[in-house]
């Protein structure tokens, strides 16, 4: 046992230790006040290619020579700004999908003002995103894209894949709450209709404020989110790139957007409350969610420690949908981390990009078709251009007249929003070739032959009729 002595000089030894501390971080605090103030984020090029209201759809500038058929369109949540995935060059989901040969797009939702307070999830999914998919659809040239959906943006895509299955190659949902029937974390429990009622706020406030919000994210882990941090960047002040990465999660942390009201009271009521979504009983403006339409790849990336959307929250939808090709991928990270870690960036999304990668090429025949004999001409044009885009071609080395009259024909028929060239190759095979031909089409006669839902059928034959 030390002596009175020892223990007084080793208080005294600590305070000068303290002292001299102090005195080094005062000396850099302004400067590392000047790079919080400075700090950049989102810094990979992009462009705006479509808006609609206060919705920018981001096209990524590509980065490689060679570039995969189908693109991948980000649907982010929209609670908070999208930069999280383009957080820093060194660990942006965005750049390492470019790195890896993908064309990317992703949503930017903008802020709600008062005036979109009455905006609902159906405005969401069936104008918003699907406005955006037409979009990318058209400038890919691809019929079915790739979607990436991240939180609620996730929910959202699943909604999304249920209604519009044959515009959906590939789904991977990052963190999306899907199912909540008890183990849905902290959230669920707050939310629940014994205690929580959203119809409340949003009659207070209109729309939900991001403050009200963040409030209530920063409750979920109260000493972490208002002490540690600020004691770890205290210890850590001298350490520049420490001070960046963390200027740059602040910054995000404080820019959050408000929530339209009536969106915020359906995904709270229909999602959280009633699970509809899987119990495949929502509906979205009279249209069913319907679940079992999701018979795309499926891939759920979830978060081990995720305490805003744990993982029991996500993973046992890939039980309730039809979809023989899902996957899970869970990592040792929290809700955040999977887009901003180090560690995520070098073990999580290689693997997300070999995945999409697997299921991304645009060549569904590999061997080509014998050469049919001349009076086969026709019927082997309308076979060759069903689902393949090599159609045309092949037909072009056995009767050059017939290939060239046709394939102007398909492509009268790709003037149609939403008919790509493959959707112009199925209607082709079933006989409508051209717009005139289309206009005169019967709704249930044509789906039932094509395999495409009348829904579809129906608002191609409106576009023709109005051509």
């Amino acid at each position: 046992m030390k002596n009175p002595y020892s223990i007084a000089l080793d208080i005294q030894r600590q305070a000068w230790e303290g002292a001299a501390d102090l005195a080094e971080k005062v000396q850099i605090t302004p400067e590392r006040t000047e790079t919080i103030k400075n700090i950049d984020v989102g810094q990979t090029p992009s462009e705006v290619v479509y808006e609609e209201n206060k919705l920018e759809l981001l096209h990524y500038k590509p980065v490689t020579e060679e570039q995969h058929d189908v693109p991948i369109l980000i649907v982010y949540a929209l609670i908070n700004k999208p930069y999280i995935l383009d957080l820093q060059p060194d660990r942006s989901v965005v750049r390492t999908l470019l790195e890896n040969g993908f064309d990317v797009y992703l949503i930017n939702w903008g802020e709600p003002s008062t005036l979109d307070r009455s905006l609902t999830l159906d405005d969401y999914v069936n104008r918003y995103i699907d406005n955006c998919v037409n979009v990318v659809r058209e400038r890919s040239g691809q019929d079915e894209i790739n979607i990436l959906g991240y939180c609620m943006g996730g929910t959202k895509s699943a909604m999304y894949a249920a209604l519009y299955p044959e515009k959906v190659k590939n789904l991977a949902l990052m963190a999306s709450g899907l199912c909540f029937d008890g183990d849905g974390g902290i959230l669920e429990l707050w939310g629940d209709e014994d205690y929580y009622d959203p119809e409340q706020v949003t009659e207070a406030f209109d729309n939900v404020p991001a403050a009200f919000l963040d409030r209530g994210f920063e409750l979920m882990d109260p000493v972490a989110n208002n002490v540690t941090k600020y004691v770890r960047f205290y210890d850590n002040m001298a350490d520049e790139d420490f001070v960046e990465n963390f200027a740059r999660m602040e910054r995000w942390l404080s820019e959050g957007i408000d929530v339209a009201g009536t969106t915020y009271k359906e995904f709270i009521e229909d999602i959280y409350q009633d699970n509809k979504l899987i119990n495949n009983e929502l509906y979205l403006h009279g249209d069913h969610v319907d679940i079992t339409n999701i018979d795309m790849p499926v891939l759920q990336i979830v978060a081990e420690y995720d305490h805003l959307v744990p993982p029991e929250a996500s993973k046992p939808f890939n039980d309730e949908i039809p979809s023989e090709d899902t996957e899970i991928i869970e990592f040792t990270t929290g809700h955040i981390g999977m887009s901003v870690s180090s560690q995520s960036h070098a073990e999580l999304w290689p693997a997300v990009c070999e995945w999409f990668e697997e299921r991304s090429s645009d060549t569904d025949i590999e061997t080509e078709p014998e050469t049919p004999a001349p009076k086969e001409a026709d019927a082997a044009l309308a076979e060759d251009v069903t689902g393949d885009e090599s159609g045309p071609d092949v037909v072009e080395v056995t009767n050059q007249d017939i290939a060239s009259k046709n394939e102007s024909e398909v492509t009268d028929l790709t003037e149609l929003n939403g008919v790509g060239t493959v959707y112009a190759g199925e209607l082709a095979a079933a006989g409508i070739e051209t717009i005139n031909q289309l206009a005169s089409a019967d709704t249930a006669e044509l789906a039932a032959e094509t395999g495409i839902s009348p829904s579809r059928i129906n608002d191609w034959i409106e576009q023709a009729q109005e051509h």
